[in-house]
């Protein structure tokens, strides 16, 4: 079974070394990949280096569009294996977990296994960044409502994923998005998706995060407003459905008072204001109801083209 092992590094000098070699050791039969982001430090030398000293299978790769989801673009896109194992270059996730991960993904026991850092209060022990902690825990029970599901850490950056998914996920974010977008993916199409608790640490000294408070708080929630526009959309236009029904009636009710006690209306504002109200709370649970319609044919048409892909891959096999 061919294994690769993804790496995505945006100036990951101090640690980048490390990962490599860690990462061989536990798996020393795999194609390793450092996706080098553009870089602006010693990331992409240092990785060349370690490569050609341990005489390493795999490649240092550039990709210039920013943002760690086009980094993983290009990986799954120009890279085929049987199996897939996505990782953050910062040391912040131990190689000695990755055969637990990659276990129920040989078995056929899921599609995608994602690193757990939360069950076991690593994360929330290690992570300095207290927002960050309260944003992924806003997300993830947003998630786990819509989508009936019970996923603990939406965000992990230690996954494993088989062929099917990684070939079948069209990569539609751009950064730190992405590890969202994956889960939100595999529970819309029905992949199966499995969290094992694993280890967690903070950045080593001297190595320093991209992410930053107030613009990924932004993130979350766009997110959010995503996730309802996007996967439940019947729910999201209902909800400015509500509004500005109850709108119209606020602004209605004064008018048709007036009308039944006098035969005619003064408040000739208030009516207009009400009637296009109402034209607008139509107009958004008509929306809804088309977007509804289009979601659904979507999925129908993605299980179509997985079955095909499926057939496609057995056929190869056996021929």
């Amino acid at each position: 079974m061919k294994t690769a092992v993804i790496l995505p590094a945006y100036n990951e000098e101090k640690t980048i070394k490390d990962v490599i070699i860690d990462f061989h050791t536990h798996l020393p039969d795999a194609e390793i990949f450092v996706i080098n982001n553009n870089s602006k430090d010693k990331t992409h030398e240092i990785a060349l280096e370690t490569f050609k000293n341990l005489k390493l299978k795999g490649a240092v790769l550039f990709e210039s569009r920013q943002g760690k989801a086009n980094a993983v673009k290009k990986a799954f896109s120009e890279i085929n294996a049987d199996l897939y194992i996505m990782v953050d270059a910062d040391l912040t996730y131990p190689a000695q977990e990755v055969h637990k991960l990659i276990a129920p993904v040989i078995e056929g026991k899921a599609d995608m296994v994602v690193g757990d850092r939360i069950s076991n209060n690593r994360y929330k022990e290690e992570n300095k960044r207290k927002f960050h902690e309260f944003g992924n825990v806003l997300v993830k029970k947003l998630i786990n409502v819509i989508f009936k599901s019970d996923l603990k850490d939406i965000m992990s950056g230690y996954r494993v994923f088989n062929k099917k998914f990684a070939k079948n996920y069209p990569i539609l974010v751009e950064g730190f998005e992405l590890e969202t977008d994956m889960s939100l993916h595999a529970l819309d199409k029905k992949f199966k998706i499995l969290e094992i608790p694993i280890q967690y640490k903070d950045r080593p000294e001297g190595s320093f995060s991209k992410l930053n408070t107030f613009r990924d708080g932004f993130r979350v929630l766009k997110t959010i407003v995503k996730i309802y526009k996007n996967y439940k959309p019947l729910l999201f236009f209902s909800l400015f459905f509500l509004f500005f029904f109850i709108g119209s009636l606020a602004a209605g009710i004064p008018v048709l008072i007036e009308f039944i006690k006098n035969q005619f209306i003064t408040h000739i504002p208030l009516a207009i204001l009400s009637t296009g109200l109402a034209i607008l709370s139509l107009l958004s649970l008509s929306i809804g109801l088309i977007l509804a319609t289009v979601t659904q044919n979507h999925r129908y048409n993605y299980e179509l083209n997985l079955i095909r892909y499926i057939q496609n891959e057995s056929d190869k096999k056996n021929s």
